[in-house]
């Protein structure tokens, strides 16, 4: 029924790392799947230091071999790899992921700006070899994870005019805040409970340019859609053909809410079977060309 457009997993266990996410097995992983009805999922490799253990873009492709009916693999870079320089050639890694399967690229999680020259190299060459873009953004620099970005996204805003032919999707917690206008700034990188009562930044992006998809994984998307269930409705129906059904599955017991959320919708009648199929997997299918 589902594709999962957004899930982490590591061959074997992780070492503990102080009281952080334990990341899933691909054992626990299909077990989930097989409980929600999803058929095949997106692996997105980890290998920024900033938050988690490191992970290889291999080990994402070895767990695909295991798994081909189960699992697809994107693979992740690293601005910063090969001289940390703004006109770094990433050619001859893009070029190998793509002979060997890979289908496009993330999560992609550095704590940098959108606009810096190293970002935007890497976007350059992401848009020349077609490779779709899954991200995650942070409020600012020196702490945590994820593209660094100002309320009102002006700076992936930026990015979507200077590479329009890069299929870039919104994640995380600081882009779903802004589905609405926020009552303060500080509540970009929170998970807001008041309505909808204006539309914000994510949602003008979404209808302005047609290069920015929605990923509608993890508690953000989830929240996202939740929070205004009438709103929901409206922004499904919407953007049917460019939001995409995911998890962002870490730890085998994750509350996982919004493949019901869906379905409780479609079987009200508010999102048609058309819809919800498109979201559940359809959009990624034409996307990647499964």
């Amino acid at each position: 029924m589902f594709i999962d457009i957004h899930a982490h997993m590591y061959l074997y266990p992780c070492p503990p790392q102080d009281g952080r996410t334990q990341f899933c097995t691909p054992e626990q992983v299909l077990k989930r799947y097989d409980e929600l009805g999803i058929d095949k999922g997106i692996i997105l490799p980890l290998i920024g230091p900033e938050e988690y253990l490191p992970q290889s873009n291999q080990e994402v492709l070895e767990i695909c071999r295991k798994y081909p009916d189960r699992f697809i693999p994107f693979c992740n870079i690293d601005p910063r790899g090969i001289h940390n320089s703004e006109q770094s050639d990433f050619t001859p890694w893009l070029s190998w992921y793509k002979e060997h399967g890979y289908k496009g690229v993330g999560e992609f999680m550095p704590n940098m700006s959108f606009k810096d020259p190293k970002v935007l190299n890497l976007f350059r060459q992401l848009e020349a070899f077609g490779f779709p873009l899954i991200f995650d953004v942070n409020t600012r620099l020196g702490f945590g994870y994820g593209l660094v970005d100002q309320p009102g996204l002006p700076e992936l805003e930026f990015c979507l005019n200077q590479f329009p032919k890069l299929t870039i999707f919104g994640h995380g917690v600081a882009f779903w805040s802004e589905i609405s206008t926020l009552d303060k700034s500080e509540d970009k990188g929170t998970y807001p409970k008041y309505p909808i009562r204006a539309e914000g930044a994510a949602v003008k992006l979404l209808r302005k340019y047609p290069n920015i998809w929605g990923d509608l994984s993890a508690t953000s998307g989830y929240n996202a859609l939740a929070r205004d269930p009438d709103y929901a409705v409206k922004f499904l129906n919407e953007f049917q053909d460019k939001l995409c059904f995911g998890t962002d599955i870490c730890y085998a017991e994750q509350k996982l809410p919004l493949a019901g959320f869906l379905q409780d919708l479609n079987k009200k009648g508010l999102l048609s079977d058309t819809a919800f199929e498109k979201i559940a997997r359809g959009n990624i299918t034409r996307l990647l060309n499964l």
